[in-house]
């Protein structure tokens, strides 16, 4: 007769907040939120350096390029770097990231409302805004305040 042995349930971070999140439906949202505000303004930075996913210049109104000391090009490389690192806050302090992350979209939609034809991404980011403002609001819940000693519960 042959045995089998059953693995023992992982007792890491990532399997307790699987298990917290099906017990927790307000957690899962954080999570999700949490993950997609991780992921979007990384993909999206790193995007502005090799313009892949479409042409960003095209986005940035003439009005900024403008005030900007360097080309399209390079004020888009510049943002790439404020999404990188809006990414990498947002891994550590969510709590503090979500207000920034939602601060960054309200520019970003001021740009696009500023640039006719582009009302449709406003809106989108609208939506991300305030699905970010959301993410702020769960991240009291489960982050710790502070900023030396914050991180999650």
């Amino acid at each position: 007769m042959a045995t089998h042995s059953i693995p023992a349930p992982s007792t890491g971070w990532t399997s307790q907040a699987v298990a917290r999140a099906k017990a927790e439906p307000a957690y899962a949202a954080f999570l999700m939120l949490w993950i997609g505000f991780i992921a979007i303004p990384l993909i999206m930075g790193l995007d502005k350096f090799f313009n892949v996913l479409t042409n960003w210049e095209s986005y940035l109104a003439p009005w900024i390029e403008n005030l900007s000391p360097f080309s399209a090009h390079g004020t888009m490389m510049v943002i790439g770097v404020i999404e990188i690192i809006a990414a990498i806050v947002m891994i550590l302090r969510p709590r503090y990231a979500a207000f920034v992350v939602a601060i960054w979209l309200a520019g970003i939609i001021v740009n696009l409302l500023t640039y006719s034809g582009f009302y449709d991404v406003a809106l989108r980011d609208f939506g991300l805004l305030v699905a970010a403002l959301a993410l702020a609001v769960l991240a009291r819940t489960y982050t710790k305040p502070g900023l030396r000693h914050g991180g999650m519960k």
